[in-house]
């Protein structure tokens, strides 16, 4: 006889939404008494809240002076990890990582926060991306559920972020537009304005919602299937729309920082990767998100300054097929000396800012990657993976196959229970990462 588990402890394993999607209802239930959170939760809960900050440039760095040569927690800092040094026990470097299946070159950069198999694959589709999977644990709690950033960027084809159904959500890459939205509150009649636009975009959703129900009934079970998907689509854009109106209510934080103005030299990619890296720092300071994915799109980045003066002899994407060029080799060199200076200064940020209970980096879990693992060649395997904060174990290099790569996913599971996200699996994961574990 199969044994049943107890009522209050398997809804405790759903949310409310996987509840109410799995009974295929359309009211929301009553708050029910076996939803009540114990002395533990309730505890655990008060606790500062985890964030993420996750980063990718899409052709990478060049494998050799980013990886150690020894692993452990003795290992001996890389030429790259030399930056970070003043940070060693605060981050973990990772080799012998990648997403199974997931090859095609440039076209990968769309599945690094996916692990979505065969991107160059006719027909296909990607899948849901680590932030936006968060963010549905997360739901409405902060004004934003997630920012999604981007840095030189392919808006109409490139993004980090991705829905539960595949769809692109484009990357804002205006720094200012993105300073405006967290920190400016406008006029009474600004703000009366938009309230008007969601009511009118509600009455556009309830006109397609009943003119689609009148032909409901003549569809089969495989279109009633999809359209129970679609109004269940309504229905979180319905509340989305809700949350957004009364968050449009509130107050936004003040800050003292200065609006930033937006560069428009492509050339200045790192200008413009530290304004977007100093914004996520702000919402994620003044809580008005606790997820923000950060694309540096190298791809699409011309000749580009390197240091002072000297700028690149030609664009960032011909730079990394470098055919073991010298001269290109230390261009690239530059140019990833300058990715870890600033992710170094954001460290430095994180460390000196103060949350709810302990400094920000130790809530914050910020990943920096690639879906490249060598450009040059095209190599989706052995991926450049650190993780800084959280409130992880670290000061270690984690030395994984690097001819029998494990699934980077493995570690996006880690990241999504330290997030409070009570999942088992995620992509391609089997399992978490070995030998990353939080700190006691």
């Amino acid at each position: 006889m199969t044994s049943r588990q107890p009522l209050p402890r398997l809804i405790d394993r759903l949310s409310r939404r996987r509840f109410l999607r799995g009974a295929g209802v359309s009211l929301a239930l009553p708050f029910l008494e076996c939803w009540q959170r114990s002395p533990a939760q309730a505890a655990e809960s008060a606790m500062a809240p985890q964030r993420m900050l996750l980063i990718s440039n899409n052709l990478g760095v060049l494998p050799k002076p980013f990886f150690p040569t020894t692993s452990g927690t003795n290992y001996e800092l890389s030429p790259y990890l030399e930056e970070l040094r003043p940070f060693r026990d605060q981050f973990t470097v990772i080799s012998g990582l990648s997403h199974p299946a997931c090859e095609g070159g440039h076209s990968t950069e769309n599945c690094f926060l996916t692990g979505a198999r065969h991107p160059t694959s006719s027909g296909f589709r990607n899948t849901i991306s680590l932030d936006q999977f968060a963010a549905e644990h997360l739901g409405r709690q902060t004004r934003f559920t997630s920012l999604n950033l981007g840095v030189n960027i392919d808006k109409a084809n490139r993004s980090l972020s991705w829905t539960r159904d595949g769809v692109l959500l484009p990357a804002e890459d205006s720094p200012s537009r993105v300073f405006r939205s967290l920190f400016v509150q406008g006029s009474q009649t600004e703000v009366a304005r938009r309230l008007q636009q969601l009511q009118r975009r509600g009455s556009i959703l309830d006109a397609v919602t009943e003119s689609t129900r009148q032909f409901q009934h003549q569809l089969g079970p495989q279109d009633q299937a999809r359209l129970d998907q679609y109004f269940t689509s309504i229905r979180e854009l319905e509340q989305q729309m809700h949350a957004a109106g009364e968050w449009e209510q509130r107050p936004r934080p003040e800050v003292s920082e200065e609006a930033p103005q937006d560069i428009v030299d492509r050339a200045l990619l790192f200008d413009k990767f530290e304004q977007m890296l100093m914004l996520a720092t702000l919402a994620l300071r003044t809580d008005s998100t606790r997820i923000v994915s950060l694309m540096v799109d190298a791809f699409a980045t011309p000749v580009f300054q390197l240091e002072g003066e000297e700028s690149s002899t030609t664009a960032y994407h011909p730079l990394s097929h470098h055919g073991m060029r010298p001269d290109h080799l230390a261009q690239l060199e530059k140019a990833d000396h300058r990715q870890m200076t600033l992710l170094r200064r954001l460290l430095e940020i994180l460390a000196g800012t103060s949350g709810e209970t302990e400094p920000l980096l130790d809530s914050t879990m910020v990943l920096y990657g690639s879906n490249m693992g060598d450009a040059n060649t095209h190599d989706n395997t052995n991926l450049p993976i650190l993780l800084a904060g959280g409130g992880f174990r670290h000061g270690q290099h984690l030395a994984f196959n690097r001819e029998n790569n494990a699934p980077l996913c493995n570690l996006y599971v880690s990241m999504l229970q330290r997030f409070g996200v009570e999942a088992e699996s995620f992509g391609s994961s089997a399992g978490t990462l070995a030998g990353l574990d939080p700190r006691s």
